[in-house]
């Protein structure tokens, strides 16, 4: 059973990513802003086209249409990946493996609001988000996107001081990667449970100090990985 709402990814090159995603209430209020500045650029073209008659009427109906549906979409395939309301909220719209959202992907999300509208007042989006755990809205399913926090997560620590041991056989990514993984969150762990987990990476260690510990000797082995050769910090 998870107690957090991380959603983990994993990008082509291997490497692990932990993000947050943004509930209702945060996605709300980045809505809220950004009808607020659709609201008022389309008013300021209003006052703008007001006195061209039928043309300033069709100049008007375009401006409308391209704020609907290409404001976010624009704004979302910048660097920020986020509308002004998202960025002020501190969100950001990314791909489910946490790679930058595509154009096809914005697109798809953001002319499914509609369906995401449906009965009323995006009703059918809400009870979607709501329902899972990662507040995916129906376009969201649809493009493969998430709208996540865009601060960084904090899963470890600092890997404690130890003196840099090398296996006592070569280490796989994803061996190297538990270690230091172990390590990092060696202050959150008691001692006891510490070392428990440490005697069972006991092929991997080498020989170390006489008299030190398995999670000590584990601790040398992750400062080795993270390449510190020379004498603990």
């Amino acid at each position: 059973m998870r107690l957090d709402t991380l959603h983990t990814a994993e990008t082509p090159e291997g490497i692990a990513l932990s993000l947050r995603p943004a509930g209702l209430v945060a996605r709300g209020l980045a809505y809220l802003i950004d009808f607020g500045i659709r609201l008022g650029i389309f008013m300021a073209i209003s006052i703008t086209v007001g006195l061209l008659g039928k043309m300033g009427a069709g100049i008007l109906l375009i401006s409308y249409f391209c704020l609907e549906w290409f404001y976010p979409v624009l704004f979302e395939l910048t660097r920020a990946a986020a509308t002004p309301g998202k960025r002020v909220m501190g969100l950001r719209v990314v791909m489910d493996s946490g790679l930058p959202v595509t154009p096809a992907a914005s697109l798809t999300r953001n002319l499914l609001r509609a369906a995401d509208f449906v009965p009323a007042f995006y009703g059918a989006g809400i009870v979607s988000m709501l329902w899972r755990r990662d507040s995916k809205r129906l376009g969201d399913l649809a493009a493969g996107t998430l709208v996540v926090f865009s601060d960084q997560v904090s899963l470890h620590g600092e890997v404690p001081v130890a003196e840099p041991q090398a296996p006592a056989r070569a280490l796989s990514a994803r061996e190297q990667a538990a270690v230091v993984s172990w390590a990092g969150r060696a202050r959150r762990l008691t001692p006891e449970r510490l070392d428990e987990l440490a005697r069972l990476a006991e092929p991997v260690l080498g020989p170390g100090v006489h008299g030190a510990s398995a999670s000590q000797r584990l601790l040398g082995v992750a400062q080795w990985v993270l390449g510190r050769r020379g004498g603990a910090r």
